[in-house]
């Protein structure tokens, strides 16, 4: 039986699955939130009590304080102990933890050592965000767990396949050089998953396909993917480019950047804040999950009206640009929470590419399902599916791999 405990860390939480790889049954899930705060808090869900055994949907709860990430995972283990399943008995093969920034160095998932500690921290400077996290819930897992392999399976790897002319910014060469601009896409461990569901779902090997992957959540990419290989993504040096987001603004002329600095008299850091945190959704229309746009849309609202144009505009440039650099497609994926859930993005998005031959089914489109589906018509030369993504069940898979070479 192979087991793997799978871990994606932040700087004050950290979520965990643990994956029977045999039949990906999912055994147990949690989150550790508020670490560092006296009113921490675990959720442990025990999904399956044993292989092959009926879901049980048990859900355990406990605050208590949890300074630091290596009390997390004490806690953690605890809920193991007391709830179950028993980490004896369907013990871990190895530890497979999400890191979001893996620059230009990984192109695939890594066994951690040290000195692929001392990596991922010094590319923190490309991820401050995730990355000081990430290597915090390594290193606390390593401590949880140091009998068993850790392998790092990072967001950007899956876009070290794009071509010079899509990772390179035309600005002054040297200086991108010594500061490592340049495009690295993020989401991929998504893409990846996607792409190949896509694949099986349609019975033709992912090397012949071409395909446009749109990952519409919160924070939202599309990638461009020829062959199984990643051609072109919309999200750069860091997560904030391409599509419209939650609270990311997307693409902007940089020089609105300095009228804001030189007129607003805003610093780097509220620039930052304002584009990351207070752009996209809710910056045009004050609430930044769809469903609430979509509601108010409904009601007639004009901020909200406009909001969702400008975000089916900008999928509709990115889809019309990927078909011209793919030259044609033969599947066009939706997920994530937006793109699993919302047929009126889905219709809005591709509403302007019958040229292309994309011919949605609306009722298709409407009906809400479990797993992949095609919702585009029988007859339409493009396949447009909904695949929902299981990123923690593919870095299973990789993390699986790596140890299995060794």
């Amino acid at each position: 039986m192979s087991v793997v405990l799978v871990v994606n860390s932040g700087s004050s939480s950290f979520k965990y699955q643990l994956i029977e790889l045999d039949t990906e049954h999912v055994l147990a899930s949690g989150l550790v939130e508020r670490i560092g705060e006296e009113n921490a808090r675990i959720v442990h869900k025990v999904l399956f009590t044993a292989p092959g055994a009926a879901a049980t949907d048990a859900e355990y709860s406990r605050e208590l304080p949890i300074p630091d990430h290596t009390a997390g995972f004490r806690a953690m283990l605890t809920a193991f102990d007391e709830h179950g399943p028993s980490l004896t008995e369907l013990a871990p093969v190895a530890v497979g933890h999400r890191v979001v920034h893996g620059g230009a160095r990984f192109f695939e998932p890594t066994l951690v050592t040290p000195l692929v500690e001392i990596n991922i921290d010094e590319l923190s400077v490309l991820a401050p965000l995730h990355n000081p996290g990430a290597l915090q819930g390594i290193r606390a897992a390593k401590a949880a767990f140091g009998d068993l392999p850790h392998v790092a399976v990072f967001d950007t790897a899956f876009h070290q396949t794009l071509p010079p002319a899509a990772y390179t910014y035309a600005i002054d060469r040297e200086l991108a050089e010594a500061h490592r601009i340049r495009r690295y896409g993020f989401h991929g461990t998504s893409h990846k998953f996607v792409s190949e569901a896509a694949a099986a779902y349609v019975g033709r090997p992912n090397d012949e396909l071409k395909q446009i992957v749109f990952h519409l959540g919160n924070g939202a990419s599309v990638t461009a993917v020829d062959g199984g290989r990643s051609v072109e993504t919309s999200m750069g040096l860091t997560p904030l480019e391409g599509l419209v987001m939650g609270t990311r603004s997307g693409d902007i002329d940089p020089a609105v950047l300095f009228h804001l600095a030189r007129r607003a008299k805003l610093s780097i850091d509220d620039l930052d804040t304002l584009l990351n945190k207070r752009s996209g959704l809710l910056g045009l229309v004050g609430v930044s999950d769809m469903r609430d746009v979509e509601e108010r849309v409904g009601r007639g609202e004009a901020d909200a009206v406009l909001a969702f144009e400008v975000y089916l505009h900008r999928l509709r440039a990115y889809a019309g640009a990927y078909l011209a650099q793919l030259g044609g497609v033969d599947v066009i994926s939706f997920t994530a929470g937006v793109g699993e859930n919302s047929p009126t993005v889905r219709a809005g998005a591709l509403a302007t590419l019958g040229f292309a031959g994309v011919e949605l089914d609306p009722g298709r489109n409407e009906t809400r399902a479990r797993g992949v589906r095609t919702i585009s018509t029988d007859a339409s030369p493009v396949t447009v599916l909904v695949v929902p993504t299981n990123e923690e069940l593919e870095i299973a898979r990789q993390t699986f791999e790596v140890v299995a070479a060794c």
